[in-house]
């Protein structure tokens, strides 16, 4: 019927009960401090329009109520209609996609007896919004609120690439790009201001240890304290090295691929309005940026052993592990998808498509890289290292005891006397508030 017809109107309700004396203070206070609800429908977040001044003004949410500035009740938006705009596309099969939503919010006053013989879920009659107060629901004790919504589809000419064009010509807040510039040369300055006094302290010392003779060393190990006893074994080779070295270089892709994405989005240039381009994006940026890990793994590799030798197997490690973990946990769940033949799994072709593109671009990338960071000069630490290992003294308490005593104290915090918070308290799921079991009151 939608296929052929302008619009179909259906309205239903959602649920009807009575307002109980907790959550009559929950909503008062939720309407009075501008609480909105957002919500989204086909993953587009639904919109609202007003005429202000001559001038059409959109945005996204609704308040859950409003308090006239003459009145000292508090109304609540109960009822919503939504207009969902489809597009039919006809080939070898009509098919049908949502590209855009509206809401009008309103707060409507229903019959309390007409209500209570209608179950959730059933179909009313259409209604107009009230303009007057008397018309609509306040919010008091006991008052019986009836939840509905409408839905109006209608055609559009808007096609699904071009869904997202409304959103992004809403005018969203000034940045305050003065402000912000400030605060960050405020950081700076005084984190910089920090790091020179420690930067000269720490090489004033060290400089003052390294001219002493073997004598005057041991002599001045026994007058030590906390971190000059450890300044001989800062730099020792960790446990596992070419696991962190494995890490760090993954590290250094995955970062430097969120930072550029992140440039590039701001920019503009991977808007959602291309579906995918944001996904595609970054995948190409991680295949790209397998240069920098190699670079990154190697050049520590020469820094902690010394020597180059090796460093094929540690850019192939680099190369393959991260992809290697995701693309098992990618076969795994995409097994799941095929065993319950579900439209989400992708397709075979797709596999040899990123392995291609894994083998032909990041791994020669990771080893050109490589070869590159042999070459480079490595290093010099500030201090001798020696030969002998520190003992260590061992914990009087476990790490795990101090994690544990931070976690209860910091939930503490959130139990109230009762075991419920203000916000926990509610019915209904679209006020943003958790849903209790039922029992017909509020």
């Amino acid at each position: 019927m939608i296929f052929y017809c302008m619009f179909l109107l259906v309205q239903k309700v959602f649920v009807s009960a009575a307002i109980s004396e907790i959550f009559n203070v929950v909503l008062k206070e939720r309407t009075r401090d501008l609480y909105q609800v957002n919500m989204i429908l086909d993953n587009l977040p639904v919109m609202r329009f007003a005429n202000q001044n001559g001038l059409k003004v959109q945005w996204t949410g609704f308040p859950i109520g409003y308090s006239p500035s003459k009145s000292e009740d508090v109304y609540i938006i109960d009822h919503l209609k939504f207009r969902v705009f489809i597009h039919k596309y006809e080939g070898m099969s009509v098919q049908i996609f949502g590209t855009g939503e509206e809401g009008f919010p309103c707060s409507v006053k229903y019959d309390p007896e007409k209500m209570a013989k209608i179950h959730q879920y059933d179909e009313v009659p259409s209604v107009n919004c009230p303009m007057d107060l008397e018309n609509s629901q306040v919010i008091r004790e006991y008052e019986r609120v009836s939840f509905t919504y409408e839905v109006e589809f209608v055609k559009s000419d808007i096609k699904w690439p071009s869904r997202w064009d409304a959103y992004l010509k809403m005018d969203g807040a000034p940045v305050h790009w003065f402000s912000i510039l400030n605060s960050l040369m405020v950081i700076f300055f005084l984190a910089g201001i920090v790091f020179v006094i420690f930067l000269r302290t720490v090489r004033r010392d060290l400089t003052r240890y390294e001219e002493l003779d073997k004598e005057s060393q041991a002599q001045m190990n026994e007058e030590l304290s906390r971190w000059k006893l450890v300044v001989g074994d800062v730099f020792r080779e960790p446990n596992n090295s070419k696991l962190l070295r494995v890490m760090i270089g993954d590290g250094v892709q995955i970062l430097g691929m969120a930072l550029v994405t992140l440039v590039f989005a701001s920019l503009g240039f991977m808007s959602p309005a291309s579906r995918g381009m944001l996904l595609t994006g970054m995948i190409i940026l991680y295949l790209l940026l397998g240069a920098g890990a190699g670079y990154a793994g190697v050049y520590l590799w020469r820094i902690i052993k010394g020597t180059s030798e090796g460093w094929r197997s540690m850019c192939w490690s680099i190369a393959c592990f991260f992809p290697g973990v995701v693309f098992v946990i990618l076969i795994a769940l995409n097994f799941i998808l095929w065993g319950n033949n579900s439209s989400g799994a992708i397709p075979i072709s797709l596999y040899f498509m990123l392995l291609s593109l894994w083998f032909c671009i990041s791994v020669p990338l990771t080893l050109i890289r490589g070869y590159l960071g042999t070459r480079a000069e490595p290093l010099t630490y500030p201090v001798r290292t020696n030969q002998i290992a520190r003992e260590i003294p061992e914990r009087k308490y476990p790490s795990w005891l101090l994690v544990l005593g931070e976690y209860i104290n910091g939930e503490l915090g959130f139990i109230n006397k009762k075991g419920l918070g203000h916000g926990c308290v509610g019915p209904v799921d679209w006020l943003g508030f958790k849903r209790p079991r039922w029992d017909g009151e509020m």
